[in-house]
């Protein structure tokens, strides 16, 4: 099989996306990829560049669901030495090396964390210890190799914010961070430029059927309400917290359950913590990190939180106890407390985890994976965690492929690095060329490296066919450029998709991107073909959205802050349904 890792990128435009779905309209998929989550267009690479004809459909937009809200880390788990899991330690750190030095090196860097120290002895022997097991299943995978053990005045200068008499000494190594929304939605551009038909706002409402065997999936657009049937010779199956939804179209008993445990995660200014690296420590309910914010070097985030969601999938919603927890947590560590009002954005996901009856809190669940074949034609995957997307995709196109006529290879994704992966270590080092091209300072020629790598070229060409382009977007540190990039090239179709994904707006301004909606919206209309009534609509639902989540922010438990969430309206969906297929 020649090598396709070259290909080069493609556009995923409006125009592409209905052609995506004209051509699974109208042709036999060898492999249809329900969900595009990082497992989801994980698993519609690996089976794309195996040579298998391959279709990827999201209900929502590209990494909507839990791969956008993560701690945005590529990690072994600190918490899984705990349990013993080295396999599953030393597997994750594999995908980390990975990730960092040949996937997205674009997207992924490595950073210092301390581990500060509040029972000097206790803390230290057996974080010490952790970490120490870390180096030897980590040795040489993608960041500076072995940790450190700090005394008190080496800790302080490395965390001046550190609450005197309450921090001790720490222990420093390193991790791996990225931006998750953008690697996500990287992973599905990477397998639609090597053929992957791939759509999102495409919501699957049932399966194919002949006879007991599943043979591909009724698709419901949502943007223009048109059904089509997506004929695929295996399904797999990758929605992550909505997997028992789709056990639940099969009929029958479901082959296991999934027990979704919500993350918070609060967004600071990074002046209200002193600190020059990123900090880690145990909690009794979970870990809790400070992490040097990985799209902006003015913020921190920090977070999480492990408890029971039962409510809607789409949008969860964190509480007021949600964010006081993480507030108390945070600051046991600093000299300067932090309060409600330092937070500028609060974002809440969902982790799909294993259910598993006898256990208590979601924080002693599995992170491992499962990987099933339920009736004949489809897999399910699912469980894991963010670093091990890439094992959980190849095994599932592993059980998928099978049986399917003719020889299929094995996985090649560890050497296909993401679009914007190539030549970009050479890129950045002519940052002073890039930045005479465009027109920035050399801080902005770093912002776009990390964000497109060397895709940068094609945000080039946008500026040179309209230099108004290179202006920022208003007082934000995004170029307008960017904001059009992300509908031609980046599969965005509505207002949140860009302030919330393709952007961070909507977690790194006090406004929560409310302000810039409008600019945001009168850039895209043309190339989304919206008039103004459209317009207003999107900047309307935009804002409903954000003084919904800040209202459901308020809330005391779950259930009140879930249906405040919900009374916001939703942008996709609104589109009548016809049975009409158009076809190119």
């Amino acid at each position: 099989m020649a090598d396709r890792s070259l290909t080069a990128p493609v556009a995923m435009s409006p125009a592409r996306r209905a052609r995506a779905l004209d051509t699974m309209a109208n042709t036999e998929l060898d492999v249809l990829v329900v969900g595009a989550g990082v497992v989801g267009a994980g698993a519609a690479l690996d089976a794309v560049t195996r040579g298998l004809t391959v279709g990827l459909v999201e209900a929502r937009d590209y990494a909507s669901g839990t791969s956008s809200r993560s701690s945005k880390l590529i990690h072994g788990g600190l918490r899984y030495l705990k349990q013993l899991n080295f396999a599953l330690v030393f597997e994750a750190l594999r995908e980390r090396s990975l990730i960092l030095d040949t996937l997205a090196p674009h997207l992924a860097k490595p950073v210092e964390f301390v581990y500060p120290l509040e029972k000097p002895g206790l803390d230290r022997a057996w974080v010490g210890a952790g970490v120490g097991v870390y180096d030897v299943l980590g040795a040489g995978r993608g960041v500076p190799a072995h940790h450190r053990h700090l005394g008190k005045r080496k800790t302080l200068a490395r965390f001046p914010g550190a609450k005197r008499g309450g921090v001790h000494g720490g222990v420093s190594f390193y991790e791996g961070q990225l931006d998750d929304a953008r690697h996500t939605m990287m992973l599905a551009r990477t397998a639609a430029s090597h053929g992957a038909h791939v759509a999102s706002s495409a919501r699957v409402v049932d399966f194919l059927r002949s006879g007991d065997q599943v043979v591909g999936a009724v698709v419901r657009d949502l943007e223009t309400g048109r059904r089509i049937d997506v004929r695929a010779k295996r399904v797999i199956n990758a929605a992550g917290p909505w997997t028992d939804e789709i056990q639940e179209m099969l009929g029958g008993d479901r082959e296991f359950g999934i027990r979704t445990s919500k993350g918070v995660h609060i967004v600071v200014p990074r002046d209200r913590i002193d600190s020059e690296v990123g900090l880690i420590t145990e909690t009794e309910k979970s870990l809790l990190f400070v992490i040097p914010c990985p799209w902006s070097d003015d913020h921190w985030v920090i977070g999480t939180t492990d408890t029971d969601w039962d409510h809607d999938l789409a949008h969860p919603a964190a509480t007021r106890a949600d964010i006081d927890y993480i507030l108390a947590q945070v600051n046991r560590l600093l000299e300067q407390p932090i309060g409600h009002e330092d937070i500028v954005g609060v974002y809440a996901g969902l982790r799909p985890l294993l259910a598993a009856g006898d256990v208590a809190q979601t924080s002693a669940l599995s992170r491992e994976h499962t990987v099933v074949n339920p009736v004949p034609g489809l897999v399910i995957v699912a469980g894991g965690k963010y670093t091990t997307y890439r094992v959980m995709a190849a095994d599932a196109v592993d059980l998928a492929v099978r049986d399917l006529p003719g020889r299929v290879g094995a996985s090649r994704t560890a050497k296909v690095p993401l679009v914007g992966a190539h030549g970009y270590r050479e890129l950045s080092l002519s940052r002073s060329r890039l930045a005479a091209e465009f027109g920035v300072d050399a801080r902005t020629v770093d912002h776009l490296l990390g964000r497109y790598g060397s895709a940068v070229a094609e945000l080039r060409d946008l500026i040179f066919a309209d230099p108004e382009l290179a202006a920022p977007l208003g007082n934000s540190r995004y170029l307008r450029a960017e904001i059009v990039y992300a509908v031609t090239h980046e599969g965005a179709l509505h207002l949140d998709d860009i302030l919330t994904r393709r952007t961070r707006l909507s977690v790194e301004t006090v406004d929560r991107g409310v302000l810039l909606a409008g600019e945001v919206a009168k850039l895209v209309a043309p190339h989304l073909g919206w008039d103004e009534s459209a317009v207003a609509r999107e900047i309307e639902n935009y804002r409903a959205r954000v003084e919904a989540e800040i209202r459901s922010n308020e809330q005391v438990d779950d259930m009140a802050a879930d249906a405040v969430r919900l009374a916001a309206p939703d942008s996709r969906g609104a589109a009548p349904e016809s049975d009409a297929v158009s076809v190119s």
